[in-house]
C-alpha cells in the first residue's frame, strides 16, 4: 500500500508549528492533538524541521528555567529530517524509520509537507495485513476439510 492510499483512509489533518513558537506552544499543540511530533513550517508550508516530545523533554531536562522561557522551537527542532512522498510504500517508510532511528516521517509533496506518518501507523497496517492473511488461511483450511 502506498502512503498516499493509507493517508486517504485516515483523514487526518496536519498539525504543525512555526519556528518562532514557544516551547510551551509546541507542547500544547502536541498534547491537544495527541501526537508525538510535528513539522516546523514557514508560512508557505515549507518545512524547516521537525519537533518531537523527546526534543522538548530533552531541552527541559538540560536547560535552566530562566533560559527556557526565551527558547523557541527553532532552537530545539531537528533540522536533518528524513521524509517520504505519497507515492512511496508504507514498507519503505517503515524501513526509513528503522534505518534512521526515527518514529515520525513527514510526507512531502511538491516541496510542501502534506502529512505526518508515525511508526504506529506502519505497525497498525502491518498488523491488519497479518490478520487478513490469517483469516484467508483459516478459510482455506476450513474449505479444504469440507471438500
Amino acid at each position: 500500500m502506498t502512503i498516499g492510499e493509507f493517508l486517504k483512509q485516515t483523514h487526518r489533518r496536519l498539525v504543525f508549528c512555526m519556528p518562532s513558537h514557544t516551547l510551551v506552544d509546541a507542547a500544547k499543540l502536541l498534547y491537544a492533538n495527541s501526537i508525538g511530533a510535528m513539522p516546523v513550517c514557514e508560512l508557505n508550508m515549507h518545512m524547516v524541521g521537525i519537533v518531537s516530545e523527546r526534543d522538548l523533554v530533552r531541552t527541559m531536562a538540560t536547560t535552566g528555567w530562566n533560559e527556557l522561557q526565551h527558547l523557541r522551537v527553532r532552537d530545539v527542532m531537528a533540522t536533518q529530517v528524513v521524509s517520504c512522498g505519497p507515492g512511496d510504500s508504507m514498507q519503505t517508510a517503515q524501513a526509513l524509520m528503522r534505518r534512521h532511528h526515527v518514529r515520525h516521517l513527514p510526507i512531502v509533496e511538491a516541496g510542501r509537507v502534506a502529512a505526518m506518518l508515525s511508526i504506529r501507523d506502519t505497525l497498525a497496517l502491518k498488523l491488519q495485513e497479518s490478520e487478513d492473511e490469517i483469516h484467508v488461511l483459516r478459510d482455506a483450511v476450513v474449505a479444504a476439510r469440507r471438500g
